[in-house]
């Protein structure tokens, strides 16, 4: 049978093609998606070990101690640098600093870039950094920049370079270009060195560091070392040896790409269950073309195990041969993505590729199995063809009993399905999104199993428009369309899975798209919002835009924390006067202006989740520690723009450290020009100005990214739908050679039979469409229904214009997909067609 088998792989190759490509592609998603995400997971693992590699104890803040960390004082450090088997002790201080090219751009992706002290031992070399030029910096006015930084600038040793920290740029002589492996760097961020004083200056306070590294002598292991360092210590820091602070990173690297990995498997099973569908139709097909074939092995004496067996065996050939080029693909696959994320700015640390013997195996075993799995119904009923069916070629169909059955569980399981959606939409909130998910699985297997059934009265609507716009050639595809319900059923199948995805993805976008025009257009009435991906802002770039001529109201926006009243509570910091005129809060009490006498607004889920009412005047508790008292003078609408707990910004100041301007909003009298803000801020390398169309994007940019994302993860499934269509079409012109012959000896010629077979393509591709955009609307309307009470402004919004570029495209598809079949039907010999048995 082995050979019976590969004897029939071989002679029907060209029928085989599109399902090792559905298999190739399948396994090439799960075999890209694990090579990609073990080459992030080395190279990350790699990064990691550099980092600490000349580091054997590094002193650090204690996480486990509540105690407030003042940093590591010179009394303690000298401490340190004077135990037994140390060989070396180096203060670290660490910031944030933004280098500015040539013409006044950002260099470096923003939240990478980092600045450090350079702390030189007594060779007068830090063992972080290798300088390939100059030296380290040795006074206020130096800096010295990594080398990738200062090949992008221009800059060489001696040059100026703009540096700033939060606000506009400063310049600093450029004393040395260095190599170093700090994360920073290796991820495509920058890296500027100050000398120690004047970091500790800039970034902490005069003799105090954030951390110490250490290096051991000789002979001294670094537990040990850890141990004795640990004596010295107050209760606010810690002393962890570089292996274990190495491994702690690795940790958090692989937890990281676990989801990531989590993520990808599961748009590739989504391709690979749509693979099944066209593997399933294939030998479905084949099995009904070879009865004459199949029933001549029963009659020499083949039992229908040895049936079944010869089909599964053709099965796991194709699965090999699929897998084998999959797992090719797969890894050409990741090393694009790999490229593609380093040029999106996300760079990756470098290493190589890396292909485990894991993913060989899982590719192999997901190729062979999918196949085979496939392929078992298939083998199932060709092992049933009876003997007595050699005598002619007839083609079993399914009994009435098997149909009544299907139908029967079909409906039953869809019904259920979406009796459990619409009482997840109904429940709301994580526990209903989740019953929603379990009720989407039995819609989408419950409509599987119906969508033979749907065939007959979905497409019977079009057939009267197939008549009256093609003829002849129309109402032939129309009713070739549902000559074989199943066969329509399982190559529509695999389009309307994609489908459902996409469009369901597309309701939910839509609708928090909706919300965020809502933020935008009701809420946020400011013309401009400045953000900054560089160092960060502060009060210089306030005043330099309420500089600019015709700004109105300059309002910026800060982070804090505070317990009030004993609860816990995320703030924003507004400038008092200027808030009302560029963000527009409904107030339900109180009244907003009570913000310029230093009182505080609250959000009214939070003032009723804790019993407060304006006027009241609660205890509060700074970032600080300090302690004072606070008076509710409004209490406004919750929403999206701003923390439950609105505080000027002049309260949230005086108790933290430093500014941390998140934005800055700015209402105009509609005469300033965006180049006009560009021209206050130059010095400012990272400032980015945005408008109005900014500000909408702002608020939803991540539903947009996302679902651009997820477009191109489908994008695999819906391409193997496609490769579904063409096979179907293809098997079905070579089954029907003698009618095509037959239809172009009555008279229909080769561009008749061209469009009946592209027709027949469009009718199955929209039939797909039309079911998968209703399931996926009807489940996207189920997920939103569950998110209303955390969308401000929430109301359902149906895409149509998206829905109807759905059914487009699928139409698209159905032509594109019948270009080859449509071809060979119409280069058939007409005589040769006919004596085709």
């Amino acid at each position: 049978m082995f050979r019976t088998a590969l004897r029939n792989v071989l002679a029907h190759k060209a029928r085989l093609l599109m399902t090792v490509l559905a298999v190739m592609l399948g396994v090439a998603f799960v075999s890209g998606t694990l090579i990609f995400t073990d080459t992030l997971s080395h190279a990350y693992r790699s990064q990691a070990a550099k980092s600490y590699a000349h580091v054997d104890v590094e002193v650090r803040e204690n996480a486990d101690s509540s105690a407030e960390f003042p940093g590591i004082s010179r009394k303690t450090f000298d401490g340190i640098a004077r135990l037994d088997g140390v060989a070396e002790a180096a203060g670290r201080v660490d910031g944030v600093a933004s280098v500015a090219d040539r013409d006044g751009g950002l260099i470096g992706g923003g939240l990478n870039n980092a600045a450090a002290n350079f702390s030189p031992g007594k060779d007068g070399k830090d063992g972080l950094y290798a300088f390939t030029d100059g030296h380290g910096p040795t006074g206020p006015g130096q800096v010295a920049l990594d080398k990738a930084t200062a090949d992008k600038g221009g800059y060489d040793v001696g040059d100026t370079v703009p540096v700033a920290l939060k606000g506009p740029a400063k310049t600093y002589r450029l004393s040395g270009i260095f190599t170093t492996d700090a994360t920073s760097v290796a991820e495509g961020g920058s890296l500027v060195l100050f000398d120690t004083p004047v970091a500790q200056r800039l970034f902490l306070r005069p003799g105090v560091y954030q951390s110490v590294t250490v290096t051991a002598d000789p002979g001294t292991s670094s537990p040990e070392l850890a141990a004795a360092v640990r004596k010295l210590l107050p209760d606010y820091a810690d002393a962890r040896t570089g292996q274990e602070l190495a491994k702690e990173k690795i940790r958090a690297v692989t937890g990281d790409t676990s989801t990531l990995n989590a993520l990808l498997l599961a748009f590739a099973g989504v391709a690979l269950f749509v693979s099944v569908f066209l593997i399933a139709n294939t030998f479905t097909m084949l099995a009904a073309q070879r009865t004459r074939e199949l029933a001549l092995l029963r009659a020499v004496g083949a039992s229908r195990r040895q049936v079944t067996r010869s089909v599964l065996i053709e099965a796991m050939m194709l699965g090999a041969a699929g897998a084998a080029a999959g797992l090719g693909l797969g890894a050409a696959m990741a090393a694009v993505a790999r490229s593609t994320v380093g040029f999106g700015g996300g760079k990756i640390p470098d290493g190589p590729l890396t292909v485990t013997s894991t993913t060989v195996l899982v590719a192999a075993v997901v190729g062979v199995l999918v196949t085979m799995v496939a392929a078992w119904l298939p083998a199932r009923r060709a092992a049933k063809i009876p003997p007595v069916a050699a005598i002619g070629s007839a083609h079993l169909p399914a009994t009435t009993k098997s149909l009544v059955l299907r139908n029967s569980l079909g409906a039953i399981v869809t019904l259920l399905g979406a009796a459990v959606v619409v009482a997840g939409a109904g429940a709301g909130g994580s526990t209903g999104g989740q019953v929603v998910g379990l009720g989407a699985f039995l819609v989408v297997i419950g409509v599987i199993v119906l969508i033979p059934l749907l065939s007959r009265p979905v497409i019977a609507v079009i057939q009267p428009l197939l008549r009256r716009g093609f003829g002849v050639s129309g109402k032939l595809a129309g009713q070739n369309a549902v000559r074989s319900p199943r066969r329509t059923g399982a190559t529509a199948s695999a389009l309307a899975i994609g489908l459902t995805l996409v469009s369901a993805l597309t309701v939910v976008a839509a609708t928090l798209a909706h919300s965020a025009d809502t933020i935008t257009t009701d809420i946020v009435k400011a013309d401009y919002m400045i953000s900054d991906d560089g160092a960060g802002m502060d009060a210089s770039t306030v005043a330099a835009l309420r500089e600019v001529e015709g700004v109105r109201a300059v309002s910026r926006e800060e982070s804090g924390l505070m317990t009030i009243d004993g609860s816990w509570q995320q703030v924003t910091g507004v400038t008092p006067a200027d808030f009302p005129e560029v963000v527009h809060l409904t107030v339900v009490s109180g009244s907003l202006d009570t913000l310029t006498k230093g009182q505080i607004a609250v959000a009214d889920d939070v003032a009723r989740s804790n019993g407060w009412k304006a006027g009241d005047t609660l205890p509060v508790k700074y970032d600080d520690s300090k302690t004072g008292r606070v008076t509710v003078g409004a209490v406004f609408e919750s929403n999206e723009v701003v923390s439950p707990v609105v505080v000027p910004t002049d309260v949230l100041e005086s108790h933290e450290d430093e500014t941390n301007i998140l934005w800055i909003y700015i209402k105009t009298d509609g005469g300033t020009t965006e180049k006009a803000l560009a021209n206050a801020l130059a010095g400012h390398p990272g400032i980015k100005i945005g408008d109005r169309q900014d500000i909408r994007a702002h608020f939803n940019g991540e539903v947009d990214t996302t679902l651009n994302v997820t477009y191109g993860l489908l994008a695999m499934s819906l391409v193997i739908a496609v490769l579904g269509v063409v096979n179907t079409l293809a098997m079905s012109v070579f089954e029907r050679q003698r009618e095509v012959g037959m239809l172009r000896a009555v008279g229909l010629d080769r561009r008749g039979v061209t469009r009946m077979i592209q027709l027949e393509s469009v009718v199955i591709s929209l039939f797909g469409a039309v079911i998968g955009i209703g399931v996926g609307s009807f489940l996207g309307w189920a997920l939103c229904e569950t998110t209303k009470a955390d969308v401000p402004g929430y109301a359902l919004a149906l895409p149509w214009g998206r829905l109807g570029l759905f059914l487009l495209l699928a139409a698209l598809v159905g032509l594109l997909a019948a270009m080859w079949p449509a071809r060979s039907a119409a280069r058939l010999n007409m005589l040769t067609a006919i004596k085709t048995e």
